[in-house]
């Protein structure tokens, strides 16, 4: 950001940041051996909803390329809106490297089109003794966990367990006060 920008208020957006992504994979593999959390096929991608003709082009080719992934590997996919309007790719494929191959290719094509500003986060569901929902902060770079319990409460105490067992396999966000909940997921 330059002089002027400051002064004028102007502020860059972050870019996503993916090149810690793919830690997920082998995470998967320990939170299922050691913790008995399976991946159970469901994911996705939160991009912030904005209005463009680029955006479309970009969510045709989205659609486009997973039209493609879908016949070699079986990954089913929505594009919908969550309660406060945020626009989600879901994806449901028992393999879980399929589902996060796929990930990283919206997230590549959201780039490549210039929304890099616009990726949120990445989203993978496990199920154990609780469902628990790693979140890929794209902004930080850097995963945390997100354990709803009832009543849009927080199961805090599961979370910090999992981000203690977890922080040597993948990079955990170490300022706790940016694990934001996410609410409403359609997944």
């Amino acid at each position: 950001m330059g002089f002027l920008d400051s002064i004028l208020g102007k502020t860059r957006l972050p870019e996503a940041k993916t090149d810690k992504l793919f830690a997920i994979s082998t995470a998967a593999v320990t939170l299922d051996a050691s913790l008995g959390y399976k991946a159970d096929g469901a994911a996705g991608v939160c991009i912030k909803p904005m209005e463009s003709s680029r955006y479309e082009a970009a969510r045709a080719e989205i659609e486009e390329l997973l039209k493609i992934s879908i016949k070699e590997t079986g990954t089913e996919y929505k594009i919908q809106k969550d309660e406060y309007n945020y626009v989600w790719v879901v994806l449901a494929d028992p393999d879980f490297e399929d589902l996060v191959t796929n990930i990283q290719m919206i997230s590549q094509i959201l780039m490549e089109q210039g929304f890099g500003t616009q990726l949120l986060a990445a989203v993978y569901r496990f199920r154990g003794e609780a469902v628990i929902y790693w979140i890929y902060n794209f902004k930080l770079g850097s995963y945390y966990p997100f354990v709803p319990a009832s009543d849009r409460q927080r199961d805090t105490s599961r979370e910090f367990r999992l981000k203690a067992l977890m922080e040597k396999e993948m990079p955990i966000e170490k300022d706790e006060s940016k694990w934001y909940p996410m609410w409403g997921m359609p997944l």
